[in-house]
């Protein structure tokens, strides 16, 4: 059964990077008062930095809070093209310093061997997201659910029993570390943040199918557990 998504407009993407970093921030601290302890996911790219560092300035319980990726590329964390690095630089940065943050990329000679690694320390995390933010690209892909991935079945599977998979897709660029379906689509608080005309193209098209192959960030919004809510600014496209 498809969940509607809530949409919410915003006049720049710096008004919608505040208003964001305090819907998170409120939502962090909720998990935190009921649960002692907040999971946060993350996704990398262009967009988010401006969000990442007004969050970073949120007084929270920081200490209490454990941050993660929705997806990374199988590159070293001291490359420009790493999330990991990203996040270091934006967000856990100020009041988030506090924050703990936990890895999918494992030096390995493999992404199969590093998933593995990516899968049991994710398995120990108190699951579901209490946050989980996306992006999307262009193509229609959300975490690393690239509509050329190899393993796109198993990818968009809402049953598999895994919390992290590898990923092969020409699109990507590198091989990639991706959350799995069943892990997303829990996720409590589940935001899609994209900003430019291009991309709320891309989303409504997607949105609006009722026949053939969904766009994976269609797949994604249709399985969540709880509406998701768009975020989206008219401010220049950037990939993701």
């Amino acid at each position: 059964m498809s969940m509607i998504p809530n949409w919410q407009e915003f006049a720049s993407g710096q008004d919608l990077a505040e208003e964001l970093a305090d819907t998170v921030a409120h939502n962090l601290a909720e998990a935190i008062s009921a649960r002692g302890t907040a999971l946060m996911g993350v996704s990398g790219g262009s967009t988010p930095p401006p969000f990442f560092r007004a969050l970073s300035r949120r007084k929270l319980d920081w200490a209490r809070v454990t941050v993660t990726l929705a997806d990374e590329r199988f590159v070293p964390t001291d490359s420009e093209r790493s999330n990991a690095r990203l996040v270091a630089r934006h967000l856990l940065q100020n009041e988030a310093a506090r924050a703990a943050f936990v890895n999918l990329y494992h030096a390995c000679d493999s992404v199969e061997e590093a998933a593995g690694l990516a899968d049991r320390a994710v398995g120990t995390l108190p699951l579901p997201f209490d946050v989980l933010v996306l992006g999307m690209g262009t193509d229609g892909h959300t975490a690393s659910f690239f509509p050329d991935a190899e393993n796109l079945t198993e990818l968009l599977t809402p049953a598999s029993g895994r919390y992290v998979l590898p990923v092969h897709a020409p699109g990507a660029g590198e091989p990639r570390l991706s959350l799995s379906m069943p892990v997303v689509r829990q996720a409590r608080f589940m935001v899609l943040h994209i900003e430019g005309a291009k991309k709320k193209d891309v989303l409504e098209a997607a949105l609006a199918q009722d026949a053939g192959p969904l766009l994976p960030v269609r797949v994604v919004l249709d399985h969540a557990a709880t509406p998701a809510q768009i975020y989206w600014a008219p401010k220049e496209d950037r990939r993701t």
